[in-house]
């Protein structure tokens, strides 16, 4: 930067004043500090413009890095994978014999999954725990139309 003493800056307000006159210096004077702060903030606008650029550039350096490493790490889990899916498919020929048992059929599985009992709305809706019911804000009493009539309007009378 320019190295400005209280002395330079000094003869230069005097033969601004000379040059210029003393009616048109406070307009100069003005009009030179917003070119001056104009400067300034270009200055540093472009100053955060290179930063950005330098930021992203590094930040793309690491995810090309990141990138690669994932790949390694991928393909080491992959080749791992395989050759454990080998010695398994090795071991699985060993171990084959007539413990192999059938797919079952379909109405196997239906029969083993159907629920014991009876499926009506009222089992299945008492199957579920008290606490739940309370937290939920279900009903665990059953009251009748007129008995919460009575109810409701009695405490509202009160």
């Amino acid at each position: 930067m320019i190295d400005l003493g209280v002395s330079k800056l000094a003869l230069i307000a005097v033969v601004a004043l000379v040059v210029i006159g003393p009616e048109r210096l406070p307009k100069v004077a003005r009009m030179v500090g917003n070119l001056f702060g104009r400067a300034q903030r270009y200055m540093a606008d472009v100053k955060s413009e290179v930063n950005r650029q330098m930021e992203i550039e590094e930040f793309k350096k690491l995810r090309e890095e990141t990138t690669s490493a994932f790949k390694d790490v991928e393909d080491s889990i992959n080749s791992t994978v395989k050759e454990a899916s080998a010695n398994l498919s090795d071991q699985a020929d060993i171990f084959e014999t007539s413990f192999e048992k059938l797919p079952p059929d379909e109405q196997e599985v239906l029969r083993k999954t159907k629920r014991q009992g009876r499926s009506s709305w009222g089992v299945r809706r008492a199957a579920r725990p008290v606490w739940f019911k309370r937290s939920a804000g279900i009903r665990t009493r059953v009251q009748s139309g007129a008995a919460r009539m009575k109810r409701f309007h009695h405490s509202a009378g009160k």
